[in-house]
């Protein structure tokens, strides 16, 4: 299929997606999460294919949604409904979205994310449904939204490194660089940005000389563990949750604020450690 938001490169026994948005630093638009599931289709459905590498191209892996189409325009959004909400719309449209990236996740080749610039918000939901992650030292990865106006749908920060590192990461909203996401468990291996590419080709190359059937039935095995522990329900909580916080005071305040002030400027506040209530005059 022709790509509008990412390019799908066969090489040898890996197949390559990168992200392809560079002017918008690789953010979500709404085609992008479909094309990624079609590019996972493609990698699984060919026979030469034993292993997936996902990428950013430009200066970041991804920075979320895009906010210029998603916060700052006014009117009736995708993710900003007029009122009354219908909680069941946001569901459709959120859920169909979880699940095209957690293609990557479903896919039977294994995917290694290589993360350099930032990986954050639905850029984070992302990487994280790779099977490893390798980023630059200098990388940085998290979901500020947990602050305001949003919660990360696939869920996949618990699953990852367990509820205490998961909540020190979603209670904050902070971002932590490729060497703090490698003590928590995030990322595989963290290296310095100008031997990254080296690193990921390392472990892809690594990965390409098993047969398919193995490669498959381990990821199989091992993710089926997760499936057990209630991803699919927990991924339904939190794309409920993701709605509401777009819909509760301090999200309609936030999107408005983008509104009036620019989606750059609204984040600043919302990631400045002020008290929200009060600078938006928010009766909480």
């Amino acid at each position: 299929m022709p790509y509008t938001t990412l390019t799908y490169e066969p090489d040898g026994r890996i197949a390559r997606i990168t992200l392809n948005r560079p002017e918008r630093l690789n953010a979500i638009s709404m085609e992008m999460p479909g094309e990624i599931e079609a590019a996972v289709e493609a990698a699984n459905a060919d026979p030469k294919i034993h292993v997936i590498v996902l990428s950013g191209a430009g200066r970041a892996f991804c920075a979320g949604y895009d906010l210029v189409y998603f916060a700052e325009q006014t009117g009736d959004k995708a993710l900003t409904q007029e009122m009354p909400w219908d909680p069941m719309k946001d569901v459709a449209l959120m859920g169909r979205f979880t699940r095209q990236f957690m293609s990557i996740w479903r896919s039977h080749k294994p995917v290694i994310c290589k993360v350099h610039g930032h990986a954050v918000a639905g850029g984070s939901d992302i990487a994280l449904c790779s099977d490893l992650l390798v980023m630059a030292e200098d990388a940085r990865i998290g979901y500020p939204p947990t602050r305001v106006w949003g919660c990360p749908t696939t869920a996949m920060w618990v699953y990852r490194v367990g509820a205490e590192k998961a909540k020190r990461m979603l209670l904050t909203g902070d971002l932590v660089d490729g060497k703090e996401a490698q003590a928590l468990g995030l990322c595989i291996e963290a290296v310095p940005a100008d031997e990254l590419d080296a690193a990921v080709e390392r472990w892809a190359q690594r990965m390409a000389g098993m047969p398919k059937n193995q490669l498959m039935m381990q990821k199989l095995m091992i993710n089926q563990a997760y499936e057990n522990m209630g991803l699919a329900n927990t991924q339904l909580i939190a794309t409920v949750f993701d709605g509401i916080t777009r819909h509760s005071p301090e999200g309609l305040a936030f999107k408005q604020r983008a509104e009036d002030v620019g989606f750059k400027q609204a984040v600043k506040e919302r990631d400045s450690g002020e008290y929200l209530d009060e600078l938006w005059g928010i009766d909480n």
